[in-house]
């Protein structure tokens, strides 16, 4: 898939909302639930990139791997793709 930036927050979460995580590691039914189960309310950033086999986009196969979610301070990254085991980091910057 092409990669995607998103900057407003009702559009994340309709892609987020869209967007499922299977196979090893974290997944996901909707990737908005998991973000919002991490405090993550109003998100100011998203970035997509790559291409995984295990993440389905509107039910389709090969979404991206990692996913990039900002909410001011805090960063929440989901990476993943072919062959690995798809982790979720949160961070805060100062």
């Amino acid at each position: 898939m092409q990669s995607l930036t998103i900057q407003s927050t009702e559009e994340i979460f309709q892609v987020l909302a869209d967007v499922s995580l299977k196979g090893r590691g974290a997944t996901a039914e909707s990737l908005l639930d998991k973000v919002l189960d991490e405090g993550f309310t109003e998100p100011i950033y998203f970035n997509a990139t790559g291409e995984d086999p295990d993440a389905y986009y509107q039910g389709r196969p090969n979404a991206w791997a990692v996913y990039t979610i900002r909410e001011w301070k805090r960063v929440m990254m989901v990476s993943g793709g072919p062959g690995q085991e798809r982790r979720i980091q949160i961070t805060e910057t100062p």
